[in-house]
């Protein structure tokens, strides 16, 4: 499929998005990622996939929703890629793995444990999926421009939502226990279900990917819906603000390049 073609899922075509592109699990995110944008608009629903494209600093940016799980997201960097996208930034929430992390502070995610499926019939395991460097320093430019807690490090990339949450109920429940204490001694910051295959795609394409998340607490509830409002530690805009802030300084940074 040519670029000029509309993309069977995502059903975009080249100029349809910038090259920056902002990638949150939930549709209903979308809009309120495309609220920082100057000038945003709607540009396609299908499936999953909810887009907007606007403006930051004049430059062309847009949002594409992926749904859960590394397969739709894969479908979704896959097809971006075809229509001109290079800069991939994954934006959403995750569960703090390790004790010291509060519940608001952001992840700014260098690394992805290939705990999942998809990134396997891409590469070997032993390959690693990796942030890009220019992608990381801006994100922590603009999380200490807002005052906003931060960690760097590496995120845990999943296929099972409950495995994870209720690991004692499953028939594999001590393999899955002992995995989760070598994530835990290893350092991993979070656990989410979409950066692995972002990293992947985006290397083995020579485009840039980065993630930033909204951490819950170590062993904190899923936080109740009617608490991600603003103002609150589960508001997800926490997250959104520090991402834009971020991508504000690689546009200029992009820009100084090509002096």
């Amino acid at each position: 499929m040519s670029s000029s073609s509309l993309q069977y899922h995502i059903r975009l075509r080249e100029g349809d998005v910038g090259k920056y592109i902002l990638l949150p699990g939930d549709p209903g995110r979308s809009k309120k990622i495309a609220s920082y944008f100057d000038n945003p608009k709607l540009i396609a629903q299908n499936r999953e996939y909810t887009s907007y494209t606007g403006t930051l600093l004049g430059e062309k940016v847009s949002v594409v929703s992926t749904g859960i799980g590394c397969p739709s997201t894969a479908i979704a960097v896959e097809e971006l890629i075809k229509i001109g996208a290079d800069t991939f930034i994954r934006i959403g929430t995750s569960g703090a793995i390790q004790e010291n992390i509060q519940t608001g502070d952001i992840a700014i995610v260098s690394g992805a444990i290939r705990d999942e499926g998809t990134t396997k019939h891409y590469l070997p395991i032993e390959y690693p999926a990796v942030a890009n460097h220019e992608i990381i320093n801006a994100m922590i430019e603009g999380a200490e421009s807002l005052n906003i807690p931060y960690h760097v490090g590496v995120s845990h990339s999943k296929d099972s939502f409950f495995g994870e949450l209720e690991p004692e109920r499953m028939p594999v429940n001590d393999q899955l226990i002992k995995r989760w204490k070598s994530w835990v001694d290893g350092g991993a910051i979070c656990s989410e279900m979409e950066a692995a295959a972002i990293f992947i795609i985006a290397s083995i394409h020579h485009k840039r990917a980065g993630g930033v998340m909204l951490m819950f607490g170590h062993n904190e509830p899923i936080p109740d819906p009617e608490q991600e409002t603003q103002g609150s530690m589960f508001d997800v805009d926490r997250a959104i603000k520090v991402t834009i802030e971020g991508l504000k300084q690689l546009i200029i940074r992009d820009r100084n390049k090509l002096r």
